[in-house]
């Protein structure tokens, strides 16, 4: 299965960050991306954590595609584009990240453009938590650790829970 994670914690012209993260999923189905599952939205805290950062939205996706890894990801950037996405310094708040944290059980490295799993997913209750809803039983390939495992190896001050689902 092919596991996409995403997040907003600023609002876009599409509304809330809520209402972004839906419309980057529906963006997606009609780029021939076929969503199979999706998790509730989490409120997830910054990682790392910092008071003067909003909370984000966070939500994972199953999909599925013809599509090769490396040209996955260079439609999730451009649908980060499209919706106004700028990069600027790391952990910024954001209009909508997507990340693609696994893509079947292969494990890619392209230079530092590509690396699957996701390096630093398995750190991060924003994607683990919204992932167990979805895939519980998921194991990541590189460390054989269970989803559980890693969950339970989170820190404390990864506040993660899930919301109520906006009105869109």
């Amino acid at each position: 299965m092919i596991y996409i994670a995403l997040g907003a914690n600023l609002p876009s012209r599409y509304g809330t960050p809520a209402q972004t993260l839906e419309a980057a999923k529906d963006e997606l189905q009609r780029r021939a991306i076929k969503i199979t599952h999706s998790s509730h939205i989490w409120l997830t805290a910054p990682v790392p954590f910092d008071p003067d950062i909003p909370y984000y939205h966070n939500a994972v996706i199953a999909v599925e595609t013809e599509l090769p890894a490396p040209d996955l990801l260079q439609l999730m950037l451009a649908i980060e584009s499209d919706f106004g996405r700028v990069r600027t310094e790391k952990n910024a708040p954001r209009l909508i990240d997507l990340d693609l944290i696994a893509y079947h059980d292969e494990i890619i490295k392209q230079d530092d453009f590509l690396i699957l799993p996701h390096p630093r997913m398995h750190e991060r209750a924003f994607v683990l938590k919204p992932l167990k809803e979805i895939a519980a039983e998921w194991t990541h390939p590189v460390t054989d650790a269970h989803i559980d495992e890693l969950i339970t190896a989170l820190p404390d001050d990864q506040e993660a829970k899930i919301i109520e689902q906006e009105a869109v």
